[in-house]
């Protein structure tokens, strides 16, 4: 795989041509940025993509917190290392950004990709098809990650026969123990896998391989060239031992305003 041309084309295809916003909200192109608006407050909201250079940073960045400051929303900016200016993260830490934990950034073309591991005995990979589904996946995402997904488990109600969305539980008997997506970026070559939480007890058996395999059968079934992921650390070397290449590093960078009065 030519990694920078892969690269490239993520960027284009995902970033700044068109970002697909699982939950409704309003993507536009602002100059220099592509944000994305939620369409609630608990939604997620952001700048996506940026073509910036030290001229203009500052005061792109300025007019994106003012933007979003107007509608009292928090937002992210999704920065990748490979964004310039050079010295973006120092810039958007002046002026008010917290950085969250880094997480790589790793595609794989799926014709190179092992697709062959398969789930331990004793458990299923299935599709969440109705309400019992979502409300076993936010039940389960809640179980590993300790927070409410109550917000998740609506969007994923409202995705449900849009066939962009794919959400796959790993059931073992009536239990669901690992929940996961894979989103569809219609118009581009790329999918997007995004979960794979696993309860603590069912860890180290394979179950993240077997998700990851299952949902790129899907992809290739549909006709789609790249499976991205933004890997966690714990993630990561599983991903590259089944075929994924680390392009870049992701970290996003979250501004909340400060409350009036």
């Amino acid at each position: 795989m030519d990694t920078e041309a892969v690269l490239a084309a993520f960027d284009r295809q995902l970033r700044r041509d068109q970002r697909f916003s699982l939950a409704g909200g309003l993507v536009e192109r602002d100059g220099r940025v592509v944000r994305c608006v939620g369409a609630t407050p608990d939604d997620w909201s952001g700048v996506d993509w940026s073509d910036l250079d030290e001229r203009c940073a500052d005061e792109v960045i300025a007019a994106q917190v003012r933007y979003f400051a107007g509608l009292g929303r928090w937002f992210e900016w999704k920065y990748y290392t490979h964004d310039s200016p050079g010295d973006l993260p120092d810039r958007l830490r002046r002026v008010g950004f917290a950085p969250e934990p880094a997480e790589a950034l790793m595609v794989a073309d799926i014709a190179d990709l092992r697709t062959d591991p398969a789930p331990p005995e004793g458990v299923a990979l299935v599709p969440v098809t109705d309400p019992d589904g979502v409300a076993r996946l936010t039940r389960v995402h809640e179980d590993v990650f300790g927070e409410s997904f109550a917000a998740y488990g609506a969007t994923m109600a409202d995705q449900l026969g849009t066939g962009t969305v794919v959400p796959v539980l790993a059931m073992a008997g009536d239990v669901a123990v690992c929940g996961a997506r894979i989103d569809f970026h219609e118009g581009t070559e790329f999918a997007s896998l995004w979960g794979g939480g696993t309860l603590e007890s069912w860890r180290g058996k394979g179950i993240y391989s077997a998700m990851v395999a299952y949902r790129a059968r899907l992809a290739a079934e549909r006709g789609y060239r790249y499976l991205r992921v933004d890997a966690q650390p714990a993630s990561a070397p599983i991903l590259a031992r089944l075929g994924f290449a680390r392009l870049s590093t992701t970290v996003p960078y979250v501004f909340t305003p400060q409350p009036v009065g």
